[in-house]
């Protein structure tokens, strides 16, 4: 990507969280937003590698758009916002950025088939969703989890994407994560084929 065009970039991500982020984040008690710029600042304050940082910010870009919105999500239709949300991000971003964005969802799925309480930390709402997103992975599909390039990227993406949710915490606006994300729009995204499945 070309130095002219990494404004225009940013400018869409930040009109799109100052936009539809500003929508209540389906039965938490924060915004979309506000989550995920908890979810990046917690990714940050973790020393996490900017990639990282830049896809925690990112995670839930896919409740934005698609046929299927975070609202159908609540009543029962999955709507793969991962993997939407992941795609999206090709056009900017590497695999680095992206894929943990689309395993974060198969994270929560593995978390609850390998973590005995963890499942108890849920929110309601988060716990409503993985119902629909599939509930606990089975020991085969969360061994392959486990062995995914990004597995591991992706739980610590999941874990504070779960905390990252508290109306009253210090958040940090876009313009705080604009010089991260320039300097990784610097670099072309690296080839990988839309809609990776998350795990088997």
């Amino acid at each position: 990507m070309t130095p002219a065009q990494i404004p225009d970039v940013l400018s869409e991500l930040s009109e799109l969280f100052e936009g539809q982020g500003s929508a209540e984040y389906f039965g938490e008690d924060v915004t979309q937003a506000q989550h995920m710029l908890q979810t990046g600042a917690l990714a940050e304050a973790a020393g996490a590698e900017p990639a990282l940082v830049a896809a925690s910010l990112l995670h839930d870009l896919g409740h934005f758009h698609g046929e299927a919105t975070g609202h159908d999500l609540m009543a029962g239709t999955d709507n793969r916002h991962s993997h939407t949300g992941a795609d999206r991000l090709a056009r900017w971003f590497g695999p680095d950025v992206t894929e943990p964005v689309r395993l974060h969802v198969a994270a929560k799925r593995y978390l609850c088939a390998v973590e005995p309480d963890y499942a108890a930390t849920l929110s309601p709402a988060s716990v409503h969703t993985l119902a629909v997103q599939g509930g606990p992975m089975t020991p085969a599909e969360a061994a392959a989890f486990a062995a995914h390039r990004y597995g591991a990227d992706a739980v610590r993406l999941r874990r504070w994407d779960d905390a990252a949710k508290d109306p009253e915490a210090p958040t940090p606006g876009f313009d705080h994560f604009r010089p991260l994300l320039a300097r990784l729009l610097t670099a072309a995204p690296s080839e990988q084929p839309s809609g990776t499945p998350a795990a088997p």
